[in-house]
């Protein structure tokens, strides 16, 4: 059952700036760009953001206390300030996991708490299904698993609750390919030319971004540079969903046993309608350890309000968890 809340706070932390940054190359082709702030001396978190392609913001370095916490934010390949922008070559769920151990490294980071919410809970999970030992606990938001049928309420579903924005997103795509409508998007979003693939991506991200809040409101930003960070969104979703996100069938059912021991919560909008409860629902089912935070009054975006605040929470959670425990530092030798 869904617990609910003691708020320890509601509010996001104060702005900070980063201590340290830098662009670290995976590959011939692709360098991520990383960043932290707060306490260099802290417990690491790593914030994975959504989409797959959505980058991360300033913004997102406030869900954490910057006295207890060394707060790592970095872009997945092809989002953000990685570079590539919008590049889906040698971009799948295993190079992502693969980044983020490298990422671990370079850090000289031991051991991580992991904090991602929509796409960004699937790769957490991804990542702790090999590389459990490297994880201290989880809190995840949004949960999405990738299925088919996940897909299909984005691509389809969706329209139930919105149909205003279904038909225009739908209507993006001439009559006659509006039946396989992730077929029609992803041949213009990776159309070289910018005049197809700019339009079908704003139409995409305004369809996704008009749908994450209890209340619509498409999200214009994601066009302030021209449209390249709605193209590496729009791009890199399509381009995961036409591949079944990378990650084979009975995922995660069969790999939770290798970190179900460790601390979770889960937090998510009731009326979420691009991460339904439903697919939450099930995990905690499979995982009764985690601890389960429903929001009654909130979608799918990780800053409105309801969502906010049981984030935060999260974070200062555990934070009083790990004072209030002998186990605190002495037995997690954070830096390498």
């Amino acid at each position: 059952m869904p617990r609910s809340e003691n708020p320890l706070r509601s509010e996001l932390f104060p702005d900070i700036v980063p201590y340290a940054s830098g662009m670290l190359q995976v590959d011939s082709r692709h360098t991520l760009y990383w960043e932290q702030s707060g306490n260099p001396e802290g417990v690491p978190v790593v914030f994975l953001h959504g989409g797959p392609g959505a980058g991360s913001a300033p913004v997102h370095r406030r869900f954490f206390d910057p006295a207890f916490y060394r707060i790592v934010i970095f872009d997945q390949r092809g989002s953000g300030r990685s570079l590539p922008l919008g590049d889906v070559t040698d971009n799948t769920t295993p190079h992502l996991v693969d980044d983020l151990e490298r990422l671990r490294r370079h850090l000289g980071i031991r051991q991580w708490l992991l904090f991602g919410g929509s796409w960004g809970s699937t790769l957490a999970l991804a990542y702790a299904s090999r590389h459990a030992e490297r994880c201290i606990g989880f809190i995840l938001r949004g949960i999405f698993l990738g299925r088919d049928n996940e897909v299909q309420w984005f691509l389809h579903g969706m329209r139930n609750i919105f149909p205003e924005a279904w038909r225009e997103f739908a209507e993006h795509l001439p009559p006659g390919e509006r039946h396989d409508l992730l077929a029609g998007y992803y041949r213009r979003l990776t159309d070289p030319d910018p005049v197809r693939h700019r339009a079908a991506a704003r139409a995409w991200s305004r369809y996704e971004a008009t749908c994450s809040t209890l209340y619509p409101s498409a999200r214009g930003a994601l066009e302030a540079d021209g449209g390249g960070f709605a193209l590496a969104l729009a791009r890199i979703e399509a381009h995961y969903f036409v591949n079944r996100v990378f990650l084979a069938d009975g995922w995660p059912w069969r790999d939770i046993n290798r970190f179900r021991h460790l601390p979770c919560t889960i937090v998510q909008g009731r009326y979420d309608a691009v991460c339904p409860p439903v697919t939450a629902d099930e995990l905690v089912r499979a995982w009764p350890e985690a601890r389960y935070v429903v929001v009654p009054d909130a979608g799918h975006s990780a800053l409105e309000p309801g969502i906010r605040a049981a984030l935060v929470n999260a974070t200062e959670n555990y934070r009083l968890s790990r004072y209030s425990s002998d186990l605190f530092l002495p037995r997690f030798p954070w830096q390498e």
